[in-house]
C-alpha cells in the first residue's frame, strides 16, 4: 500500500536499440529510491510509459516482483487501449501489485466525465481488487478532473480509488476527502501541498532532486527547511522550462551515457538548450556528485 512520501516517475533506460535496458531501468530505480525517494513509479508519462511495448512492460513486472524494494516499486498503466490496458493490469495483480498510476486515455477534445466515468467503471468491475491513483493531467489527456468528479469516484468505490496525482495543480488546494491520497505532480509544490494535508509528491524531477526532496519533506514543518525548499523549487522550475523527459535524460547523460537514448519521436535538448540549463543549474550550485545508476 502506497504511503505519504516522495515519489518519482521513475526514468525508463534504453539500450542502442532502443529496447527497454530492464536492468538499467531497475538499477536506476533503486539509486533514487537510495538517495531519497520513498518510491518509484514505473511507465508514467516520464518512463515514456505510452511508448513502451506492454511485452516489454511485462518482462520488467516479472523481474521486479520478487525484488527487496517491491513495496516501493508501483506501476503506471495509462495506455490508449481499454483492453491493454486491462491486460497489464490483471498481469501486473498477478505478480501481487495491486497499486496503479492510471491516466484516462487520451482522445483530444473527446473525453467527457461520461467516458472517463466508464473507464473507470470498466477497469473496477473487471479487477475489484485494485487500488488506483488517478494521474490528472489536462495536457497529456485533454481531461481535467474537477474536485466534484474525483468526489463521485471515490463516493462510487471508495475502496478503489485511493489517491490521485494532481499534474495539472487544481486539485490539491480544494480537494478535501478523508483518508484520500493527494499527490502534487512537482516538489515545487511539496511543501505548501503538505500544510494543506496533501501526502507528498509524485514527480518527474525527483529522478535527480530525490535527496533535496526527501530533505525537505521530513523537515517542512522546521524552519530550516525553507531555504532548501526555495533552492528545490528553483531547480525544479529550471527543470520545466524544457521538455521534462529530453532535460532529464540530457541532464544525466552527462555522467552516463547510457540515458541519450530515447524512443522517437522523443528527443534529448539541442545543444543550446542543454549548455542554458547546465548553466541555471550551475548558478543554483545544484549538481548530482554522487554516482548515478545504470
Amino acid at each position: 500500500m502506497i504511503k505519504k512520501g516522495v515519489y518519482a516517475a521513475t526514468l525508463s533506460v534504453l539500450k542502442d536499440d532502443l529496447s527497454l535496458d530492464i536492468e538499467a531501468t531497475i538499477s536506476h530505480a533503486e539509486w533514487i529510491i537510495k538517495e531519497g525517494c520513498h518510491g518509484v513509479f514505473f511507465f508514467g508519462s516520464t518512463g515514456a510509459g505510452q511508448y513502451i511495448s506492454s511485452s516489454e512492460k511485462k518482462e520488467l513486472i516479472s523481474q521486479i516482483s520478487s525484488h527487496k524494494l517491491k513495496n516501493q516499486f508501483f506501476l503506471g498503466i495509462g495506455n490508449n487501449s481499454l483492453k491493454e490496458n486491462l491486460d497489464l493490469i490483471r498481469y501486473g495483480m498477478e505478480y501481487k501489485f495491486d497499486t496503479f498510476l492510471l491516466m484516462p486515455p487520451a482522445y483530444g477534445k473527446g473525453n467527457t466525465e461520461e467516458g472517463v466515468y466508464n473507464f473507470y467503471k470498466n477497469i473496477i468491475v473487471k479487477q475489484p481488487k485494485i487500488k488506483i491513483i488517478l494521474y490528472n493531467f489536462e495536457k497529456l489527456s485533454s481531461f481535467l478532473f474537477t474536485p466534484e468528479f474525483v468526489k463521485k469516484l471515490v463516493s462510487d468505490w471508495p475502496k478503489n480509488i485511493i489517491g490521485v496525482k494532481d499534474s495539472s495543480s487544481n486539485l490539491y488546494e480544494k480537494l478535501k476527502i478523508p483518508n484520500f491520497l493527494i499527490f502534487p505532480g512537482s516538489e515545487a509544490k511539496l511543501v505548501k501541498g503538505l500544510k494543506l494535508g496533501c501526502a507528498g509528491c509524485i514527480s518527474a524531477v525527483t529522478n535527480v532532486t530525490h535527496s533535496m526532496a526527501r530533505m525537505v519533506f521530513d523537515n517542512y514543518i522546521s524552519e530550516s527547511s525553507e531555504s532548501l525548499n526555495k533552492k528545490l523549487i528553483l531547480v525544479r522550475e529550471t527543470f520545466d522550462n524544457y521538455n521534462l523527459i529530453s532535460a532529464l535524460h540530457s541532464y544525466m547523460s552527462i555522467k552516463n551515457e547510457n540515458y541519450k537514448n530515447l524512443l522517437p519521436p522523443l528527443i534529448l535538448l539541442n545543444s543550446k538548450d542543454k549548455k542554458e540549463l547546465l548553466k541555471k543549474l550551475e548558478s543554483l550550485k545544484f549538481n548530482l556528485n554522487k554516482k548515478i545508476a545504470a
